[in-house]
């Protein structure tokens, strides 16, 4: 558990908190490059680490993400006018250009040279594998590009979604590096779903329910190795790549598709659960991408015209007590990703971390806990580039590998743990 002053440090993203500071040392996703999908197209809203900005795509493609509200008297420029390479606030005629500078002010004569004197604030926005990137912390320390595997391979080897979930970014994530309750929560969908099914980790995952977690660090963040019983004696190892802050990647399972998140704090209390599937050496085929548009896999469906789940909580996630109780789904909730977030928000908005009793089980999340803390409080501190940003720490991957009892995994699938080029994942 944390004691309350821990708690509120590292679910705090704010301008001014330590955390806040850690996650504006990265490049951090905020858009689906489809949400801007052509020039002078109509602006977007974005909430990132509880700023409050606005994205748009000028008149020659240059991508913009600004404060939301006008230098003049605040109004939302998510009413402005996009054009001419800039975005006009329909309030009074105020107009900025894709990096805040205000072009004209209609009111003053154009040789006062008022309009100059106004900069909103501007953060910069990059396309890169179909999603849009914003780095918010100081200029002169913005690191190079992300260079996360499943962003450089073509496009017909990815697929991206995101969704909007309410609670704290930290209750989410730790999810995401919980590999034991696959072995419930998930135990009808790893056969059925059509992204999971026919893998032989599988039988692994449902037939030994009591993993032993092996915990290492990585330049980047943690090694989370779980491990279960197989044939022979050996051991079959899921190994979960957590890189700070917010990345994680789930070991494959067969000849599927390899899968994660990152998630990204809207404010302290909702995020963005970004999900991707990636084959680094295939394209994902029709029927895959199909079932991931569907809402299969990590990916969910949403209420139509936006990223809020249709099941949520305002509707009990559209649970089935008959299908829980048949067995049909182990919660009566239907689809992995909505079985991880009703149940991530259902722990409030922020969970008391002061009341939990954690177990061998939750290592992974203990450990990743206290290397936030000690990288936010580094950078605070001691102005140390906290782990993640360097590109060498995004070039990662997940593995899933079957080894003898004697061979640690974090030497013993080495290899398998950074991107090989032209190879595929190890999965079973």
């Amino acid at each position: 558990m944390l004691r309350k002053e821990q708690n509120d440090f590292v679910t705090r993203t704010g301008p001014g908190t330590p955390m806040g500071r850690l996650f504006r040392s990265y490049w951090t996703p905020v858009l689906l490059a489809e949400e801007l999908p052509e020039n002078d197209c109509p602006p977007v809203r974005v909430k990132a680490l509880s700023e409050r900005l606005i994205a748009f795509r000028d008149s020659i493609g240059r991508y913009g993400l600004i404060d939301e509200f006008c230098a003049h008297r605040g109004a939302s420029l998510w009413f402005g006018r996009n054009e001419e390479c800039g975005l006009r606030c329909p309030y009074h005629g105020w107009k900025f250009d894709v990096n805040g500078q205000c072009l004209e002010v209609p009111s003053e004569p154009t040789e006062s040279g008022y309009a100059k004197k106004i900069q909103l604030k501007s953060y910069p926005l990059v396309e890169r594998g179909g999603v849009l990137w914003t780095y918010m912390g100081p200029p002169e320390k913005q690191p190079p590009l992300p260079e996360w595997e499943f962003a450089m391979v073509p496009a017909k080897q990815r697929f991206v979604s995101k969704r909007f979930q309410e609670c704290n970014w930290l209750q989410a994530m730790e999810g995401g590096i919980d590999s034991s309750h696959v072995s419930f929560l998930h135990r009808g969908n790893i056969s059925t779903d059509p992204l999971f099914k026919g893998a032989k980790g599988n039988q692994y995952n449902l037939s030994d329910a009591r993993p032993v977690f092996e915990v290492v660090e990585s330049a980047g963040g943690l090694f989370i190795g779980a491990r279960r019983n197989a044939e022979n004696g050996n051991y079959y190892w899921r190994i979960t790549q957590y890189v700070l802050p917010s990345f994680t990647m789930i070991a494959p399972r067969g000849g599927h598709t390899v899968h994660g998140h990152f998630w990204i704090p809207i404010d302290d209390e909702n995020c963005w659960a970004w999900s991707y599937d990636y084959h680094p050496t295939r394209e994902i085929t029709p029927a895959e991408r199909q079932a991931m548009s569907e809402g299969k896999g990590i990916h969910c469906k949403y209420v139509p015209g936006s990223f809020r789940p249709l099941a949520n909580k305002d509707n009990d996630y559209l649970m089935d007590r008959e299908a829980q109780k048949r067995g049909d789904t182990y919660s009566g909730i239907e689809g992995i990703a909505i079985q991880d977030g009703s149940l991530q928000e259902s722990m409030g908005p922020i969970i008391d971390r002061t009341k939990e009793n954690l177990v061998s089980t939750d290592n992974g999340i203990i450990m990743a806990r206290h290397r936030l803390m000690r990288a936010a409080k580094a950078l605070v501190e001691k102005d140390v580039q906290p782990p993640g940003v360097e590109l060498a720490h995004q070039r990662v991957r997940s593995a899933a590998v079957i080894l003898p009892p004697d061979q640690p995994f974090k030497d013993a699938a080495k290899a398998e743990l950074t991107v090989r080029p032209g190879m595929a994942p190890a999965s079973v």
